[in-house]
C-alpha cells in the first residue's frame, strides 16, 4: 500500500510540474520586486535568457507573480511589454523513453528534454495531452534620458535616489528600469559658426573653447567642427581623446565668406555624435553632446527645422547653445513680422530644451569663460534613467516625456531638466 501510495504521489507532483507555465527573459535585465508595484523593493536582478515559473497563487494587474531558482525566490515582474507565445507540447506516458520536446521562439530554439516515465503497477493511456507549455518574452524597449536636476538657483543637485523621480509618457507614469549615477564618458562635438558675422568674436570663442577641451577626462573624445554654407561644414579634428591634437585643431580655425547653413551643421554634427561608437547596450552608456556656438542665423541649409527636430527626437545628444544674436537685426521683416534676432534666439533655445541641454546669450565675450566652465561642470552631474514604456504601439508617433523630482528635505523645490519627448520606432 506504502509503495502505491508512493507512486501516486510521484505522478501527481509530475503532472504539477509539468502544468507550470514557463517563462524566459529576453530583456538586458529586468527587476523581480516584493510587491507589484514599480517603486517596490527588488528582490533581484534577472538577466537576460534567465527562467522563471509563473505562479497562479496571486494576480495583480500588469504583473505576474513568479518563482525562480526551483520556487526558492518568488516576487512580481511586470508584464506591460510581454507578449507570450503559446506552443502544444505532448508528454507521453509509455514505459519507452521519449525524444527532446522543442520550444521554437522567433529568436532561439532550444531542446528540452522530457523526464523518463515512471512505471505503473497497472496498465495506463496510450497518451496525454498535458497544458500548453508558454513562453513569455519579455521584450522591452527601454527608453534612456539623461536627465539634469538643479534647485531653485539653478545649482546641481546631486546624491538623488531611484525613487526621488517619477517619468511620465504622455502623462502617464512610467516603470523606471534603471538609474545610474555614475560618471560616465563624454562624447561631444564643438561646432563653432566660422562665418563673417562672428569674426569679432571668433578669439575669444577658441579660448573658451580650449577650457571645455581642458576638463575632457581620460575616457572622454571630442570632435571640432567648422561651418558657414553648406558645402563648408568641416570635421577639422575628428573625436580624439589627445587635448594637443584638439587645440591645435581650434586654433586653425578661420573666418570665411558664405551663406550660413547652421540647420545644415547641426543636423550633420548631431548624427556623427549619436552614431559614434554607439553599441546599442545599455551597459555601454555614454553622455553625447553638442556645444554649438553661432548667431543662429539661418541663411542657406537644405535641411528644415522639422527634419531636424526629428533627427533630434530620435537621439540621445544635448545642444547647449551660446548664442551671438546682439548683431542681429532687432526689426521685424515684412514677410514673417518677426525679426531675425527674434528668429535666432527661438531657434536657439529650442534646440537647447527639446535636447536637454542648455542656451547662453551673452551680452559680452567676457562671459565665455564662466559659460565654458558651467557646461563643463553640467556634463558632470547628470542622472542617466532608463524606463520601459507601457504604451508599446510602434506607430511612429510623437510621446511626450517628463520627469519629476521630489522636493529636498526642507522642502526646496527642485528641477529635473530632459528631452522633451521622442519618436516611437515603426513597425517594420
Amino acid at each position: 500500500m506504502k509503495f502505491f501510495f508512493t507512486i501516486a504521489l510521484i505522478l501527481l507532483s509530475s503532472v504539477f510540474i509539468f502544468a507550470q507555465k514557463q517563462a524566459e527573459v529576453i530583456v538586458t535585465s529586468t527587476y523581480l520586486r516584493k510587491a507589484p508595484d514599480y517603486g517596490a523593493e527588488k528582490i533581484q536582478t534577472l538577466q537576460k535568457s534567465d527562467r522563471v515559473t509563473l505562479e497562479k497563487s496571486r494576480e495583480a494587474s500588469g504583473w505576474y507573480y513568479v518563482s525562480i531558482a526551483n520556487g526558492t525566490i518568488k516576487g512580481w515582474i511586470l508584464t506591460s511589454t510581454v507578449r507570450p507565445l503559446k506552443n502544444e507540447v505532448k508528454v507521453e506516458q509509455t514505459p519507452k523513453p521519449a525524444s527532446p520536446t522543442v520550444i521554437a521562439s522567433p529568436t532561439t530554439t532550444k531542446s528540452i528534454p522530457t523526464p523518463k516515465p515512471i512505471p505503473s503497477p497497472t496498465p495506463t493511456p496510450a497518451a496525454e495531452t498535458v497544458e500548453d507549455t508558454e513562453v513569455v518574452k519579455i521584450d522591452t524597449e527601454e527608453v534612456s534620458l539623461s536627465v539634469r536636476v538643479v534647485d531653485r538657483n539653478n545649482r546641481p543637485v546631486n546624491k538623488l535616489r531611484e525613487s526621488d523621480f517619477k517619468v511620465y509618457e504622455d502623462d502617464v507614469q512610467q516603470p523606471i528600469t534603471s538609474l545610474t549615477t555614475a560618471e560616465v564618458p563624454i562624447i561631444n562635438a564643438l561646432l563653432i559658426d566660422n562665418s563673417r558675422s562672428l569674426r569679432t568674436q571668433l578669439k575669444k570663442v577658441i579660448e573658451a573653447s580650449k577650457i571645455i577641451v581642458g576638463t575632457n577626462r581620460t575616457n572622454d573624445e571630442t570632435s571640432v567642427v567648422r561651418f558657414i554654407s553648406s558645402n563648408k561644414i568641416e570635421v577639422v579634428q575628428d573625436f580624439t581623446a589627445d587635448k594637443t591634437r584638439l587645440n591645435n585643431a581650434l586654433d586653425n580655425l578661420f573666418v570665411d565668406g558664405g551663406q550660413t547653413a547652421i540647420i545644415d551643421a547641426v543636423y550633420r554634427a548631431a548624427k556623427m555624435v549619436g552614431e559614434y561608437q554607439n553599441s546599442g547596450k545599455k551597459e555601454d552608456v555614454k553622455l553625447r553632446a553638442l556645444i554649438l556656438v553661432s548667431d543662429g542665423d539661418d541663411r542657406a541649409s537644405s535641411y528644415q527645422e522639422k527634419q531636424l527636430f526629428e533627427l533630434l527626437r530620435n537621439s540621445s545628444v544635448q545642444i547647449y547653445a551660446i548664442g551671438f544674436i546682439n548683431n542681429l537685426s532687432p526689426q521685424p521683416e515684412a514677410e514673417t513680422n518677426i525679426s531675425r534676432q527674434e528668429k535666432a534666439k527661438s531657434f536657439l533655445t529650442r534646440l537647447a530644451q527639446e535636447t536637454g541641454g542648455k542656451v547662453y546669450f551673452p551680452d559680452s565675450i567676457d562671459e565665455l569663460p564662466k559659460i565654458a566652465a558651467e557646461i563643463s561642470g553640467e556634463l558632470r552631474t547628470q542622472y542617466y534613467i532608463s524606463y520601459s514604456p507601457t504604451n508599446d504601439k510602434h506607430d511612429g508617433s510623437f510621446r511626450k516625456i517628463k520627469v519629476e523630482i521630489a522636493d529636498g528635505t526642507n522642502n526646496e523645490k527642485r528641477n529635473a531638466i530632459t528631452r522633451t519627448g521622442r519618436n516611437t520606432p515603426t513597425n517594420k
